[in-house]
């Protein structure tokens, strides 16, 4: 009778026995520039700081020349200070012509959560050396220029914004049907200038349309 229990409580134990899962291996998917061959060598343990990638290479010229062309960054306040532009801004009326184009202090407070959340403004954190160093020099260097003819853009309204939008597209599409050269290079004005021209097209007539609607808004 003993003999009969203990045989039901041992089936019964291993009727409930959890089977221990299997643990396999699995392969390293690390590489190695020697390929693991023993005769060859990884090359960023043995070549010098400054063939290790722009990274490195950045910190190493710091180390010697630390107003350098690769990292300095364009003064963009300095620069400002020095052109007189804020001044340039209040005499051309710039403020006081946006205003009444509709665009107040209030409506960029609504236009800044619509940003985020398109992520125009992570965008533009993420690329901040782009914006400073390509971007700002020709807003900043050009505004001298460019401050009256926005000044009496913005006084028409969005119709000159869409036709100055034309005017550059059309001037792309003629250099790219006439076949233009750039004199002593040999390349393609239209392919070289619509670097410049394509955006400046699209940014043009984003700008008409803002107005427009806000104008519409109001």
């Amino acid at each position: 009778m003993k003999f009969l229990l203990v045989a039901i409580l041992a089936c019964t134990a291993s009727a409930f026995h959890l089977a221990r899962p299997s643990v396999t291996a699995r392969p390293s998917t690390q590489l190695y520039e020697d390929f693991g061959f023993s005769f060859a060598e990884q090359t960023y343990e043995n070549q010098p700081d400054p063939l290790k990638g722009e990274a490195e290479y950045k910190q190493w010229v710091n180390k010697f020349a630390p107003d350098n062309l690769m990292n300095r960054k364009y003064n963009v306040i300095r620069r400002v200070r020095e052109l007189d532009l804020l001044k340039a801004t209040a005499e051309q009326g710039i403020l006081s012509k946006l205003e009444a184009q509709g665009l107040s202090l209030e409506t960029i407070e609504e236009i800044l959560p619509l940003a985020e959340k398109l992520g125009l403004l992570s965008l533009a954190g993420n690329n901040q050396q782009l914006l400073v160093n390509g971007v700002a020099p020709l807003v900043v260097e050009g505004a001298p220029i460019l401050l009256p003819l926005v000044s009496g853009a913005l006084a028409v309204g969005p119709p000159a914004f869409y036709l100055a939008a034309a005017g550059t597209a059309s001037l792309e599409l003629f250099l790219l049907s006439s076949h233009a050269e750039i004199p002593f290079v040999g390349l393609s004005a239209g392919a070289v200038l619509g670097l410049l021209l394509v955006p400046a097209t699209v940014a043009l007539a984003a700008v008409g349309a803002a107005l427009g609607s806000l104008k519409i808004k109001k």
